[in-house]
């Protein structure tokens, strides 16, 4: 980060200290205003950089996708749902890409509509910087809410792969505009390759990156390979010609789907904590450098009739084109798709309308589209209209759809009236007592010796307890959790077998993907009391 006033190393490292505290300050306060923290940042960026007195602070497009994306890139796609991304994979891929394209098109065309004297290139070049939606953004409102599985499960699929067809769409309306030629064949083609080969090299990244680990025992230098992989990935991609981005997202859910089989719980809990405070303050930054990246913007024409008069009524225009071209979209398509599904599976139209309704609102913009925009080229053409169109996207989906989104899920009543054509899991107390069940029979036989007398009284009746509790509670809403003083070293080989059903019960689609994480969890802390004892 620069600005016009220079700062000195020490200078910038008090600001972004200065910032954390902020951060901090506005988490707190958005939880007890029960507000979205992604909002509560923004306003807290905005007042920032309108503080008199205060360096405008310029973001470096570059160092924002490098530090930001990647990580948080990884960690969406680290704990995204397998078997529900798999089995919507066709209604993911159809948003990411469909979804951007035709935003790109409408935006597009709306620009050029209000702005004549734009080339046609520039005009979808701002099109495709303000059509993905944001995994940050997205992850930031939906931890908020409770909506169905198929409605979560697609918006988080489509913030992590649609960011790849925006940024290739940019990169050739760009060229266009700058250049006045453009090649669709090749154009759909540099596209088809840089997905595939970042498909291709996230799959091998992963792969490798999982047997390097499997034979690493030292819990610091595994956490400390967890972290260099997203940076490896996205780097890797670019420098070899596919795309970073699908390239971290794929490792991602590699190293999500096998980290069950390659992690210790040690290691698997302190990746767990580390990895939450890395997101969170990543996530935060994000959003706290969107609202001070107006600065200089607001700067360069204050006191001037430039805004109210050739600015205020296209930006407007170009916003309602984003928001409208979504709903276009999911109405479209979603719509279709009704068409062609069995009678029996079909929505009625209060199910229909509702899905469509909260897909369409929950469409928020943020890290992506900001670092595109800030790497416009100085001889871009309407570059400053473009820059504060994009601007206010964010702001008005992040500050207006991300604080509203519950109340239209209310009433919609999507929390409730959206989930035909699910598959139904197991609850997490049903998992539960199958695995305590497990753990039982495990003890039974180890639990006597070699002459048939009973050693292991205790354990035995530990654990038969607990089984039955669990089999008792387990239609209930709110099941026990568990809590055990361990005192053997036969206690490990008991939570083995618990900690095997349950990656059974998870491959063979019993188990939903945030009950494997709870119970695993639950596992981890069992394994870490029973090996503290041992010590």
């Amino acid at each position: 980060m620069a600005g016009r006033v220079r700062m000195s190393n020490v200078e910038r490292f008090e600001f972004i200290l200065l910032l954390i505290v902020v951060i901090v300050v506005l988490d707190l306060a958005a939880r007890r205003l029960r507000l979205p923290p992604a909002a509560a940042l923004v306003l807290g960026g905005i007042a920032i950089a309108l503080m008199p007195g205060l360096p405008v602070i310029e973001i470096d497009p570059d160092l924002v996708l490098i530090v930001f994306l990647p990580p948080l890139l990884l960690a969406g796609a680290y704990f995204s749902v397998w078997h529900a991304f798999r089995a919507n994979l066709a209604g993911i891929v159809q948003l990411a890409v469909g979804g951007v394209a035709f935003t790109t098109f409408a935006v597009g065309m709306a620009t050029r509509w209000l702005i004549p004297s734009m080339p046609w290139a520039g005009c979808f070049a701002l099109g495709a910087i303000v059509a993905p939606p944001d995994a940050v953004a997205a992850k930031a409102v939906l931890r908020r809410v409770s909506l169905p599985e198929r409605i979560t499960t697609l918006l988080e699929g489509e913030s992590l792969l649609d960011d790849a067809a925006s940024l290739v769409l940019y990169r050739f309306a760009t060229v266009a505009a700058l250049t006045g030629t453009f090649n669709l064949v090749h154009a759909v083609a540099t596209f088809g390759f840089l997905a595939a080969g970042g498909l291709a090299f996230g799959g091998l990244l992963g792969w490798v990156w999982i047997r390097f680990m499997g034979m690493v025992r030292d819990r610091i230098v595994s956490i400390t390979m967890t972290l260099l992989l997203p940076w490896v990935a996205y780097i890797g991609g670019e420098q070899i010609g596919v795309s970073g981005v699908i390239t971290t997202v794929v490792a991602g859910l590699v190293v999500g789907w096998r980290q069950h089989d390659v992690f210790s719980a040690d290691a698997r809990l302190r990746w767990a904590a580390v990895w939450e405070v890395l997101v969170f303050l990543l996530e935060s930054l994000v959003f706290v450098l969107i609202g001070t990246s107006v600065h200089a913007i607001v700067l360069r024409h204050m006191g001037t009739g430039w805004v109210r008069q050739d600015v205020f009524r296209p930006v407007a225009g170009i916003v309602a084109a984003v928001l409208v071209s979504r709903f276009v979209w999911m109405f479209v398509t979603e719509g279709l798709r009704v068409i062609w599904i069995p009678d029996r599976m079909r929505p009625d139209r209060r199910m229909f309308f509702g899905f469509v309704a909260i897909m369409g609102w929950c469409g928020m913009r943020g890290v992506v589209s900001l670092a595109i925009v800030l790497a416009l080229p100085e001889d871009m053409p309407n570059r400053d209209i473009m820059q504060i169109a994009t601007f206010v996207v964010i702001l008005v989906t992040v500050l207006v759809q991300g604080t509203t989104i519950g109340w239209v899920i209310h009433l919609t009543g999507g929390g409730h009236g959206h989930a035909w054509g699910q598959k139904h899991y197991l609850s997490v107390s049903q998992a539960r007592a199958l695995v305590a069940r497990m753990q039982e029979n495990a003890i039974r036989e180890l639990a006597y010796g070699a002459d048939g007398q009973l050693i292991h009284a205790h354990l035995l009746e530990q654990y038969a307890y607990r089984a039955e509790l669990a089999e008792r509670f387990s239609h209930e809403q709110q099941a026990l959790q568990g809590r055990q003083d361990a005192e053997y070293k036969m206690q490990l080989t008991i939570i083995d077998a618990g900690r095997a059903e349950l990656l059974r019960l998870h491959r063979s689609g019993a188990v939903h993907d945030v009950v494997l994480h709870q119970l695993e969890h639950e596992l981890d802390l069992q394994q870490m009391i029973a090996e503290g004892g041992l010590i």
